[in-house]
């Protein structure tokens, strides 16, 4: 269920004396990022705020996620389970999540090949904001749409032309390439990766 002001009573409080475990997940890359509690109070201020914000069962008071740290966690969905006694809230963090300053509180866990796609999205976006001088993409950005554009129609030529006449590790590198300056082009003209896998997805459900 999709959680919401209007449906929080819904939730089975009475469960775990009035509090509910919330799991906070990497709204673009899936990757788990820590693990809370909520009562009534915290979740609705985390739906008005767009905050995650917790209750403490040390201090027996309300917390926000990066009041002290600045690392705050833009909330962008919270859906509760089959049985309405935990949330999973997908959020976009500003900074590291975990207190000891990894990006997770589980750093071991190992992104999906999939999921890498938006962690390496996250990285070309930050190359663009950033414009660091030694990186390859920021002087990608700097060139421009037109040149950006061309790079990609380069690479899908070269992805032909390694699947008709190269070796698969070739046509590997190739389709490699094709993919980040694809990333690229996306980020130069403002669009999302989760944009072209929605379109992908309207098409599939035809």
């Amino acid at each position: 269920m999709l959680v919401s002001k209007e449906n929080i009573n819904e939730l089975a409080w009475q469960k775990m004396d009035n509090l509910i475990p919330a799991i906070i997940q990497h709204a673009s890359t899936g990757a788990i990022l820590m693990q809370g509690y909520m009562n009534q109070a915290s979740l609705a201020a985390t739906l008005e705020s767009g905050k995650a914000t917790f209750f403490s069962r040390s201090k027996q008071a309300l917390w926000v996620k990066g009041e002290t740290s600045g690392n705050f966690l833009e909330v962008k969905q919270v859906l509760t389970d089959c049985d309405n006694d935990s949330l999973l809230i997908a959020c976009l963090p500003t900074g590291p999540s975990c207190h000891l300053g990894t990006e997770s509180c589980f750093p071991e866990q190992k992104l999906t090949q999939q999921n890498f796609l938006s962690q390496l999205e996250n990285v070309i976006e930050s190359r663009k904001n950033d414009k660091p001088e030694d990186s390859y993409t920021a002087h990608l950005f700097s060139r421009g749409t037109t040149k950006i554009a061309q790079k990609v129609g380069e690479e899908g030529v070269e992805v032909a032309l390694a699947a008709v006449a190269e070796t698969k590790d070739d046509l590997l590198g190739e389709c490699a390439d094709l993919f980040y300056h694809t990333l690229v082009l996306l980020a130069d003209k403002n669009i999302a990766l989760h944009e072209v896998m929605a379109v992908l997805e309207k098409r599939h459900n035809k």
